[in-house]
């Protein structure tokens, strides 16, 4: 079919503006997707977002406890405020005999164990009887009384003969003053052998000349015993030894150092980590010479010990207690808690407990003060507060996660 001019051309318009149009749909699937303001990254760095992250737990949220469950828990709240610090100085010392109160028994004669009348460990009171040693020393000695007493009562007839004699004017005055003379002689010789068993606690009488009793100073407790039944002992061997173990002595040392704080009467708190027991007493000695080896001055305290809880040998800690000092704002240490390596306490408020950073200063172990972090009046747990650490544990843990 032959096409006239006006077809041919109204064709060539039809496949230019479908060319046109291909061209327009290719070019545009090559431009790049335009962004926003709030797409497009900033040439600042510090203001580039980062990607969330789960917030870390802060030390300042609220433990959430009711009143209910912090009684239930046993956890008591009280007011901050001034207090009084006990400055004290702790040492460490043995409890000994008190040696005012303790003695060893020597027989004062050699011999034989006849009797032995005390048990270690007993009980005795003043003058009772221990032992009984035949001692032939204290048989001579015994003698020796006799004897001079059987001379005296023969220089006193013998004086009396001749006072007798010489007023009658029959004899004369230089055989009453020989009678005389020999009657003093005598009275000197009994006198000093009765001298010699009083030096030694032997009665003059006694149901044997070698028999010598020996017995108890003063009530206390037989701590050591040194004899048996036939046993020879010496004179000056020491055979029991007797302590009053109502009273004993706190012994420890003290440094140079340290000396010129401690001073006679100084009220000082006795304990040990063996019992819960404690005692209270004042200083009554302090050594004024340093040891050779140990160059510490040695000091000590006089205990009452009437149950005989303080055993001699019990190691103590001896804290010597100084004046107390008056502080404007104290909590008490049972109330301070360590999280992250500081301390914390943990204040009262609505809801519950806040954990609180404190900056604390001196102590004395009961008593702390608070330099920084609360103020007077602000009602803190003072007992039990471990159970809040714990929970303040736990919900760091589930923030973690």
């Amino acid at each position: 079919m032959t096409l006239n001019t006006f077809q041919r051309t109204a064709i060539a318009a039809i496949v230019l503006v479908g060319l046109a149009g291909g061209a327009a749909v290719l070019l545009t699937g090559r431009q790049p997707t335009s962004v926003t303001n709030s797409e497009r990254p900033s040439s600042d760095p510090g203001t580039n977002p980062t990607p969330a992250a789960a917030a870390p737990h802060a030390a300042n949220d609220v433990i959430p406890i009711t009143a209910e469950q912090a009684r239930a828990a046993g956890i008591t709240v009280q007011p901050v405020g001034p207090g009084q610090l006990k400055t004290a100085a702790e040492f460490s010392g043995e409890i000994r005999f008190n040696e005012d109160r303790t003695t060893h028994v020597v027989p004062r004669f050699s011999g034989v164990a006849e009797a032995v009348n005390a048990d270690l460990g007993q009980v005795v009171t003043r003058g009772q009887l221990l032992a009984v040693i035949a001692s032939t020393a204290l048989s001579e000695q015994r003698s020796e009384l006799l004897t001079a007493q059987r001379r005296w009562e023969t220089a006193r007839v013998t004086f009396e003969r001749e006072k007798t004699l010489w007023e009658g004017k029959i004899s004369a005055q230089q055989d009453f003053l020989q009678a005389q003379a020999a009657l003093q002689e005598a009275d000197i010789a009994v006198r000093n052998a009765q001298q010699k068993l009083a030096a030694v606690g032997a009665p003059a009488a006694s149901s044997g000349l070698n028999r010598f009793e020996i017995r108890a100073p003063f009530e206390g407790t037989v701590v050591e015993k040194h004899l048996s039944l036939g046993e020879a002992v010496k004179e000056d061997a020491s055979i029991f030894t007797v302590s009053d173990l109502r009273s004993v002595w706190a012994e420890f040392a003290v440094a140079p150092k340290d000396l010129a704080a401690l001073r006679v009467g100084q009220k000082v708190v006795v304990s040990s980590s063996a019992f819960d027991n404690r005692a209270e007493g004042r200083v009554a000695y302090v050594g004024a010479l340093l040891g050779e080896q140990t160059r510490t001055a040695r000091a000590r305290v006089t205990l009452v010990n009437p149950s005989g809880a303080w055993r001699p040998g019990l190691f103590v800690t001896v804290a010597v207690l100084g004046e107390g000092q008056r502080l404007a704002l104290t909590v008490s240490a049972a109330a301070v808690q360590t999280v992250g390596d500081k301390p914390v306490v943990f204040l009262a408020v609505a809801g519950g407990f806040k954990p609180v950073p404190v900056k604390l200063g001196r102590s004395d172990g009961q008593t702390v003060e608070v330099l920084e972090g609360l103020k007077a009046g602000d009602p803190v747990a003072v007992t039990r507060t471990f159970v809040l650490k714990s929970e303040l544990g736990k919900e760091a843990a589930e923030h973690e996660h």
